[in-house]
């Protein structure tokens, strides 16, 4: 039986809590998440946590911000004019939004909105959070190597 480790398919269903007990995502009532596993594509904790596990396993865990989405960055916290935002744009506080730059879109949040000054926070929502999962293993497989990136070689987790 194939367990948890790099370059396996792992399909998940998981629920996420605050430390208040606050449910911020579930996969329950939709269909489970999937994912290649040593590629990044969770974060880190996340990952580090399920290796090992087989299918049909139920793991709950705890991650620091160090281990989830780290800690909160003042200085990603920005005043911008209201004048950077198109003129018939509705933004309200909470609203998500994102920012063309040479590196693609980078995603932010409206956290206040005091007269023209907008302040926009370049944080992740999650930032600075301790977050508890339940994770059942509904399916873990080797990857196809099809599925693994093609610049899969020496250190990047393949091997």
């Amino acid at each position: 039986m194939t367990s948890v480790e790099n370059n396996t398919i792992a399909t998940v269903h998981y629920t996420g809590t605050l430390p208040d007990g606050e449910v911020f995502d579930s996969s329950r009532e939709k269909d489970p998440m999937t994912f290649l596993v040593g590629h990044k594509n969770m974060i880190p904790g996340f990952e580090q946590e399920l290796i090992g596990a087989s299918k049909g396993e139920t793991r709950t865990f705890t991650l620091t911000p160090d281990r989830a989405y780290g800690e909160r960055d003042e200085s990603a916290v920005q005043q911008v004019e209201r004048a950077q935002f198109p003129e018939d744009m509705d933004i309200r506080p909470g609203m998500m939004m994102a920012a063309q730059t040479d590196q693609g879109a980078i995603p932010f949040t409206i956290s206040e909105i005091n007269g023209k000054q907008i302040t926009i926070d370049f944080n992740h929502q999650m930032a600075g959070k301790t977050l508890t999962f339940e994770v059942e293993v509904i399916d873990v497989r080797e990857a196809m190597p099809q599925e693994l990136p093609d610049d899969c070689g020496p250190g990047c987790g393949c091997d």
